[in-house]
């Protein structure tokens, strides 16, 4: 049983290994360790700079003496070795890769800053530093093993390489190792997440229409995330355009105008309270006659598509009791070969499915002139909160933070819906006040609490205990 015993010798390493924690996520942030398909090869099939902190993350798992394996560069794994045999573990998996870093940045974005209690960095949340602190729990149960305790369970955790564009890493696993008995992702929020909306995207391809009075759209960096700026390159006098709210002109030569628009960015999951600068850009540009008339046709299916972040002027608006609604977000515009192209990203709950939403999205692209092309569509994942490894985990985080510890479902799509028996587990706790310059995951001045995440290593080292005490 877990005691008191086990908890204070926790404390101790906690305090012990901290400011090495920090230096390792440093370590990580470091890396700008976005995927890069362009530049892929054998080994590296993300792309040199994920690799680079794939690699990166590695070194640091050996020298925390953990058994580490590459699988060519997709992912890895580190090892503290159990009684069972390999075949029989327990897991963790977060994430090495990021979203670009974008802009809007006051702090140095590929570097941990320490401010007032925060840490701020791309990727200090998602999931570098998460990733980090699984390492180190790891690091815990590998110092007792080497005192004798052996674990009855091996305890992996896995590397993730691809997470922010397709986890692509993670069926490349399974198709050569067993799944864990139980896995949780630290790549989330706190008490416990038990299920994920279905997961479905695709993209809208005007006519060769552009160039009469836009010469270029351009907006958004990722289709997973609302975005904060978007620019168009038009005819005009810029002298003669009006200002507006989140409007900047400026003349771009030869009886050309820049329009810049700014808007609130964040995670496409978890949109409310964000502004999608592509839809601010296509009213100005509509309300300001900055259009022909088939650019005109994709400017009013970018308004529909940014009117809400539900689906509704769209017309694939859904929603159950589990997951609550869907979402749908236009991430990233562009002009390629004379046309536009415009992304959606939707996380839709149980009473749709891809195959509606897809329908639905076909018929608004031929009202506008527009071709329709879907991309992935996954369906919701859910695991019962009443599980034994559930409990263990919530019953910890509620001794941490004498908070209920209640499962919960999001939109978000974290690796736990690739295996049969995981979930999400912190480590951000909304119940935790952040200063107000401190940005969410995919957005500028992403931070986290350092004292949160000083006690969510905690959290993991004791839930970790637990589970080895379960018949998996």
């Amino acid at each position: 049983m877990i005691d008191e015993q086990l908890k204070r010798e926790v404390d101790a390493y906690v305090d012990e290994v901290w400011e090495d924690v920090v230096a390792d996520i440093d370590r990580l942030v470091r890396h700008d360790s976005v995927e890069d398909l362009a530049a892929a090869e054998p080994g590296k099939p993300w792309g040199p700079a994920a690799n680079d902190a794939l690699v990166e993350a590695e070194r640091m798992a050996e020298r925390l003496g953990l058994e580490v394996t590459d699988l060519d560069g997709y992912l890895g794994f580190a090892d503290v070795p159990g009684a069972s045999g390999p075949e029989r573990y327990v897991a963790t998996i977060a994430h090495t890769d990021i979203v670009p870093t974008g802009e809007g940045w006051h702090f140095p974005p590929l570097a941990v800053t320490r401010k007032d209690g925060v840490l701020i960095g791309r990727g200090v949340a998602d999931d570098k530093g998460p990733f980090v602190l699984s390492l180190y729990a790891a690091h815990f149960f590998a110092r007792r093993a080497t005192a004798g305790r052996e674990l009855p369970y091996t305890l992996r955790c896995i590397i993730g390489n691809n997470e922010e564009t397709g986890m692509g890493d993670v069926p490349y696993y399974l198709e050569r190792y067993p799944e864990p008995l139980f896995c949780f992702s630290p790549d989330a929020e706190f008490p416990l997440i038990c299920g994920e909306k279905g997961l479905y995207g695709g993209e809208f391809t005007s006519g060769a229409v552009a160039g009469e009075k836009i010469v270029e759209l351009s907006g958004g960096t990722v289709s997973n995330a609302i975005p904060r700026s978007a620019t168009a390159l038009v005819r005009a006098d810029a002298a003669t355009l009006p200002a507006a709210e989140r409007i900047e002109v400026e003349p771009a030569g030869d009886g050309l105008a820049r329009v810049t628009a700014t808007g609130i960015g964040g995670h496409a999951s978890m949109p409310a309270g964000t502004v999608n600068a592509i839809g601010v850009l296509a009213r100005y540009l509509l309300a300001n006659d900055l259009a022909g008339s088939g650019e005109r046709n994709f400017l009013e299916l970018l308004v529909a598509l940014t009117e809400d972040a539900y689906g509704r002027a769209a017309g694939v608006a859904a929603t159950d009791d589990k997951f609550g609604d869907l979402t749908l977000v236009a991430g990233v515009v562009r002009t390629v070969d004379g046309r536009f192209t415009q992304t959606v990203d939707s996380r839709f709950p149980t009473t749709t499915t891809a195959e509606k939403i897809t329908a639905r999205l076909a018929e608004l692209a031929a009202a506008h002139g527009c071709t329709y092309e879907p991309g992935r569509g996954e369906e919701p994942f859910y695991i019962s909160p009443d599980s034994p490894e559930i409990h263990a985990l919530l019953d910890t985080y509620a001794e941490y933070t004498g908070r209920e510890g209640k499962a919960f479902t999001i939109g978000g799509g974290t690796y736990a819906r690739h295996f049969a028996r995981a979930c999400a587990f912190g480590p951000q706790d909304p119940a935790d006040e952040l200063p107000e310059w401190v940005g969410g995951e995919h957005g500028p001045d992403e931070g986290v609490s350092e004292e949160a995440m000083r006690r969510a290593l905690k959290i993991y080292i004791v839930s970790i205990a637990r589970l080895m005490e379960l018949e998996l």
